[in-house]
């Protein structure tokens, strides 16, 4: 059974902070981590289609990723803040009013997805390189995937919903069940298993837009049901409301595209260096996507912790959580870097048997694992920010990431520096991210007049 949302944020409210972020953090994280498997496994069922399928969903994954990030991290962030800071005041009908004007938010972000990518997504992978079969694949797979590009956005902004009314365990329920279902619809329509037809290329495309559709489709129906306090149901136009969700949200958008433009920047700069260096980055860099899981997966519910707290205006309790969310992401995100970075073979070996490509991959470790730390510890403050309604520093803290790291990728190929300076400008990056954000919480946003004492 379900329990009432007013039960789950006084959950929120009034639990022991440690116990609270534990019974939550844990589900949601192993349903995170089964949803970035499905990376894994597309992956692997498109290598068996040949190097060049395997190229084409390579052009498309950055812009899938950028889809994630922009309805998971940015506006789903923001849609979760805002709910949650209604219900810690105990407005329902505020909350309300934010999960529908969400909805309208997301229609025109997936229309824009699915102009450009869905549309025009020839010239733009043209632009970038993509050429002959390469640029036919990817081209099938995105018009797929980003035609029905409303049907993701519902799927991570109808997550947003659930896991800012404190419904954990149902939203990971849900999501490990389609992620799951995913990677075997995945595999039989990509390979064609059992009765399935083998449609290639395509197949991990069609896969997402099915189980987004069925997992988004039940969301929308627990949200309209009469189980839960609040419901998803129509108001009139209030850009008060839109604006609320944008101040995070909109400016998420800046930090999401700063994250991308980071990893094409690096990416470019290291290919400069040859393909073992760029194959070695790489693998080295592939580690971070289990790393991500880890953060959102505390990070996420750090968020609508601090939102339900800063709402009630139980600002010190707020403080709490999100320095304990910040503990717990940088001491399990740093024993995975200085693991990596003692034995990068536990990594590397996995992928590859190219000496020098595990040279390049070693020495990434050596010198970017030891600030994995940093990188997690932040994120995990990035969501807390997320909480309080209040994005503008963390996102120029972002971007001034990004001015470092672009700057050293820029004069180390200029003046022809070595390989190892980039990595270094990586891992500064990360300490860069992980000290801005906790200075951060020492601002005016997190010392506001009057807080009250929380547990």
């Amino acid at each position: 059974m379900q329990s009432s949302n007013s039960d789950s944020v006084k959950f929120l409210l009034e639990a022991p902070i440690v116990g609270m972020l534990v019974k939550l953090a844990i589900p949601n994280s192993i349903a995170v981590i089964t949803m970035t498997s499905i990376i894994l496994s597309d992956a692997k069922f498109v290598g068996q289609l040949g190097t060049t399928a395997l190229a084409s969903l390579a052009v498309v994954f950055p812009f899938q990723s950028l889809l994630q990030m922009m309805s998971a991290g940015a506006i789903g962030g923001g849609v979760a803040s805002s709910l949650a800071r209604a219900l810690g005041a105990g407005d329902t009908e505020k909350a309300e009013e934010a999960a529908w004007h969400s909805l309208l938010i997301m229609v025109v972000m997936a229309a824009i997805y699915t102009l450009v990518l869905g549309i025009f997504c020839r010239p733009i992978f043209s632009i970038l390189g993509a050429r002959g079969e390469v640029l036919d694949g990817s081209v099938t797979y995105a018009r797929v995937l980003f035609g029905a590009a409303f049907m993701g956005w519902l799927f991570f902004v109808g997550s947003s919903w659930l896991r800012a009314i404190g419904q954990i365990f149902l939203l990971s329920k849900i999501v490990i069940i389609s992620s799951i279902s995913q990677i075997i619809l995945s595999g039989s329509f990509t390979l064609g298993w059992g009765p399935f037809p083998a449609i290639g290329i395509s197949g991990p495309a069609v896969a997402t837009v099915v189980c987004h559709s069925v997992a988004g489709g039940y969301m929308v129906y627990v949200m309209t049901g009469n189980k839960l306090d609040i419901k998803l149901r129509p108001y009139k136009f209030n850009i008060g409301a839109v604006q609320d969700i944008m101040k995070v949200g909109g400016i998420g958008l800046i930090n999401s595209t700063s994250i991308a433009l980071s990893v094409v920047v690096v990416t470019w700069v290291i290919g400069r260096y040859g393909d073992e260096a760029l194959a070695g980055y790489g693998l080295g860099s592939r580690l971070e996507i289990i790393l991500t899981p880890i953060a959102f997966g505390i990070g996420s519910i750090v968020t609508i912790a601090v939102g339900a707290n800063f709402g009630a205006k139980q600002f010190v309790r707020a403080r709490k959580i999100a320095w304990m969310g910040c503990a717990a992401t940088f001491v399990i995100t740093s024993i995975i870097g200085l693991g990596s970075a003692i034995e990068p073979g536990l990594w590397l070996d996995r992928f590859t048997s190219d000496p020098e490509v595990y040279k390049h991959g070693a020495l990434y470790f050596v010198i970017a694992g030891p600030f994995y730390g940093f990188f997690g510890g932040g994120q995990a403050l990035y969501f807390a920010n997320q909480g309080t309604g209040h994005m503008v520093i963390p996102v120029l803290i972002s971007l001034a990431r990004l001015i470092l790291v672009c700057s050293v990728g820029i004069l180390s190929v200029l003046l022809l520096w070595d390989l190892s300076v980039i990595f270094w400008g990586v891992g500064i990056g990360l300490v860069v991210i992980g000290t801005g954000l906790s200075l951060n919480m020492f601002g005016p946003v997190w010392q506001p007049k009057a807080p009250l004492v929380g547990k």
